[in-house]
């Protein structure tokens, strides 16, 4: 496969033809956020794709609103933060008001969004962009990288005969029904919740329930006098219903407002933008509102449903986003959790295509992203009920109980083979869940960085070496870095496989690129980072005296000396691994996904202890890759 955005060759990334042309290595089915995401990613691994969408454009208006803390520090990682930073409004906190039959409309409370005493966070807010300002960033991304998504192109169905065959998709063009077909090796369905590639995966339906109530959405711009409108608002009428009141840009806000069961006959989703309307009139009343503008207007039923698939049983067809999973809009989960699906799938998808991947790393997506499906559905059940309630006590205990799962941070994997557990846990890390927010200085030009960010997503793992001192852990740095270096070493190996795949299939370039200089991040591996962490002093440490793999990895030396500077004023070391004890090496794998995925201890000061650690890190690996036949 070449790099440039035509899929007009016959050889995949895995440099197998299957005696077929035009084969492209994964084609993806709908291009909101979740599609998109994956797209930009596989893109930038280096992967073949093709994205149809069965709209003749991007999302103009409405729909999703809101970027949690992880998302943002997601998007960060991808360099495509910025725009939306600059364009969204920022929430930092809550108001809850309530009236009565007997009592006006008065506030009963308020709440920091995010308390710091509570989640640590780099990014403490919601970001208020609607869902179109996403897609833009990702789109202008892909078209960068020579790629367009094919638009009034609608999904039909898929077939295969065997799994040595690519897949066959099927698809109409625009209004005429043009019948077309396209040869993939994996298909993901990213097409909402009525997704026509999950109802061609046997045994992939949709399992939950739908509450009897019904929500009108209005995006506008309003005239009045309610003194909180610029701020994230539940608003609860005993006698009315309740509305959710959400600052948007551009000057305008988002109402969510409730049409409570048994207050009107017939079919409450006919109701119109009109009587919306006048029902938030109601529940606002003492305030007056009007609308200056309306730019968008829709209703829903809430619904926690779950499909009981999230692949085929070939593992060659997934779905991702609202084809697998959809809730209430009220907790801004969706768009999140749909973007952080695909991240997951992405990289395990690279490496499932560059024939370094056994099996059990794809089995891994249902497995993990299944169980945060639930885990959110739970979450939201609850969280919806109590906005409907009016209860803001008990609301805002809800909020609390669930603030890090709500933020993206607090989004937890079970144990596995990608997720080793910790033995005699010290510090934050945990197998399966997200590093924490940390300041470190970069060795090499004194810049401070925020570590979690500082190594470019390029698909790889980062393993990161904590040593207190440098000089005093040599002989042990020295006897891991040479047994991981052997040539018959299975990361060695691994490594050249994957030289040999990426050189094959390159990573797809961007302009912006350059200023990454992402060849930093690859001198040693194209699999794998590896950084050492040390609080030493910069005076009696020179990178000359690291083995040659860290000094190779010059741009991820760091030293843990801005304190200062960090969330929660403490070095990366104490955060992250709760300190060293004399002669200790802590050694942590991270996921390309930011997920830990093992942390190991050694003592440098015994005999043989460089040795283990390195088979201990090989280990690790060969529970889910592989090395290609003939490597």
């Amino acid at each position: 496969m070449a790099s440039s955005a035509a899929a007009d060759d016959t050889v995949g990334v895995d440099g197998s033809t299957n005696g077929h042309e035009d084969v492209i290595d994964v084609c993806i089915v709908g291009a909101g956020p979740a599609g998109l995401m994956l797209a930009v990613l596989l893109s930038r691994y280096g992967i073949n794709i093709d994205v149809l969408d069965e709209r003749p454009s991007q999302t103009s208006a409405g729909r999703a609103d809101g970027l949690q803390p992880k998302s943002i520090e997601t998007l960060r990682m991808l360099q495509l933060a910025d725009p939306l930073l600059q364009k969204g409004v920022r929430i930092h906190g809550i108001c809850f008001w309530k009236s009565t039959k007997v009592d006006s409309l008065k506030r009963i409370g308020r709440e920091v969004h995010y308390s710091a005493d509570v989640v640590d966070l780099q990014d403490d807010f919601i970001l208020l962009v609607h869902q179109g300002m996403v897609e833009d960033v990702f789109l202008d991304d892909l078209w960068k990288r020579g790629i367009n998504v094919k638009r009034r192109h609608h999904f039909e169905s898929f077939n295969m005969k065997n799994t040595d065959d690519p897949m066959v998709v099927h698809y109409s063009v625009g209004n005429d029904g043009e019948k077309g077909s396209r040869l993939t090796r994996y298909v993901v369905g990213c097409d909402g919740a009525r997704s026509k590639v999950r109802g061609c995966i046997p045994d992939t339906h949709s399992v939950g329930k739908s509450h009897e109530s019904v929500w009108g959405v209005l995006d506008g711009e309003l005239v009045t006098d309610f003194p909180d409108i610029w701020c994230k608002s539940v608003v609860y009428s005993e006698e009315h219903g309740s509305i959710l009141i959400i600052p948007r840009e551009r000057n305008m806000t988002r109402f969510y407002i409730e049409i409570k069961v048994g207050n009107e006959t017939g079919e409450l989703r006919e109701l119109g933008q009109e009587f919306v309307m006048q029902r938030a009139k109601h529940i606002l009343a003492p305030y007056s509102v009007e609308w200056r503008t309306v730019e968008w207007f829709g209703n829903y039923q809430v619904g926690q449903r779950v499909a009981a698939r999230f692949c085929d049983p070939l593992q060659r067809a997934f779905i991702a986003g609202d084809a697998s999973h959809t809730h209430s809009p009220k907790a801004a989960q969706g768009m999140n959790t749909s973007m952080h699906d695909s991240w997951n799938l992405a990289w395990k998808l690279n490496f499932a295509l560059r024939g370094l991947a056994k099996p059990i790393l794809l089995e891994s997506y249902e497995l993990e992203r299944r169980k945060i499906a639930h885990d959110l559905i739970n979450f939201d059940y609850e969280h919806a009920n109590q906005i409907a309630g009016g209860d803001a006590k008990a609301l805002a205990e809800n909020f609390r109980t669930n603030v890090r799962f709500i933020s993206g941070v607090g989004v937890e994997y079970d144990q596995n083979v990608l997720n080793h557990p910790v033995i005699a846990r010290r510090g934050t890390l945990m197998e399966g869940c997200l590093v924490p927010p940390a300041k470190v200085t970069r060795y090499i030009d004194a810049n401070p960085v925020d570590i979690q960010l500082a190594i470019p997503m390029l698909g790889q793992f980062r393993i990161y070496l904590f040593v207190s001192d440098v000089i005093e852990s040599k002989s042990f740095l020295e006897s891991c870095c040479a047994t991981i270096s052997k040539e018959h070493s299975f990361i060695s190996r691994l490594s050249v496989a994957a030289a040999a795949s990426y050189k094959r299939s390159p990573r797809r370039s961007a302009p912006d690129d350059i200023y990454l200089q992402t060849h930093r991040y690859t001198s040693v591996s194209e699999l794998m980072t590896f950084s050492l962490v040390t609080t030493m002093e910069k005076s009696r440490v020179e990178i000359k005296d690291l083995p040659q793999l860290l000094a190779q990895s010059a741009w991820t030396f760091y030293l843990d000396d801005v304190p200062h500077l960090d969330t929660r004023k403490m070095t990366c070391t104490s955060k992250w691994v709760g300190g060293l004890t004399p002669g200790e090496v802590a050694i942590v794998n991270v996921r390309p996904d930011g997920y830990v995925g093992s942390i190991g201890r050694f003592n440098s000061l015994d005999e043989g202890a460089g040795d283990d650690a390195a088979k201990w890190l090989n280990v690790y690996y060969e529970g889910f890759l592989q090395v290609p036949n003939g490597i």
